[in-house]
């Protein structure tokens, strides 16, 4: 079967809802054993069987103390817990920046370093969740911006360092992908224009949609699979044209 990672051991960072969901849901149903770091669980989770451990990754007191529910060996690693920020520089507090950095840059460096050592016997595959804005600017996204750059840089230090050992490290950038947060965020902030404002931003993409969670998941199990082994040190545009096409 292609794609098949029966026998292999996945966490998966902020996997309860979204896009973690998506992917939680599609390795589990490849035959991976799938184990969820997450402030809250997904009581479908639970029901199929994969194993939620509340954990706060901007800690890594939490981490450490979290490991102690996590295999001995891990195959694979998806770093794809993050949190969203709206504004520019000015718009910007030194609290929001804090925050974007402790849980999209510091928490992506806790769960490797975390993780790794638990990889380094047999090798293994690490996926960041980076983000268009890792190429190209985006307006009012200087936070956010700042932190995806850190993680798409991550990305090819950690494949650089970490060949020998048999650990391929990839990104992969999505453009907006529709979620319950961007559902939430229009409820909130568009209020009755809730439908108008979505088709705005699924327009912003050249092919004229958002993504759906599930195509993301689908580029994850790709590349945790043998099918790519030959890859590594590589970031994965999921954007609908966006970095290449916008303004041609």
């Amino acid at each position: 079967m292609k794609f098949d990672l029966s026998g292999k051991k996945a966490v998966v960072t902020g996997g309860s809802n979204g896009i973690g969901k998506a992917i939680s849901n599609t390795l589990k149903s490849q035959g991976a054993e799938v184990f969820i770091l997450d402030l809250n669980e997904n009581q479908s989770h639970k029901k199929a069987g994969i194993q939620t451990i509340i954990t706060d990754i901007s800690q890594w007191s939490q981490i450490n103390s979290s490991l102690t529910s996590i295999p001995n060996t891990v195959d694979i690693l998806i770093n794809n817990a993050g949190i969203g920020f709206v504004g520019n520089i000015e718009q910007t507090e030194e609290a929001d920046f804090d925050r974007l950095y402790q849980v999209n840059v510091k928490g992506v460096f806790n769960c490797v370093k975390a993780i790794l050592p638990r990889m380094k016997k047999k090798g293994g595959v690490i996926i960041n969740m980076a983000s268009i804005v890792s190429h190209v600017a985006v307006k009012e996204r200087l936070g956010y911006t700042m932190t995806k750059g850190a993680v798409f840089a991550m990305t090819n230090a950690i494949a650089k360092d970490y060949l020998s050992y048999g650990i391929r490290c990839n990104s992969i950038s999505p453009a907006r992908v529709h979620t319950p947060f961007v559902d939430d965020y229009l409820k909130k902030n568009y209020l009755e224009k809730e439908r108008e404002m979505f088709e705005k931003l699924s327009k912003t993409q050249p092919i004229g949609r958002m993504a759906e969670p599930q195509e993301v998941a689908d580029m994850v199990l790709y590349l945790c699979s043998d099918e790519a082994s030959f890859i590594t040190g590589t970031d994965f545009p999921i954007d609908g044209g966006f970095i290449k096409l916008n303004g041609n």
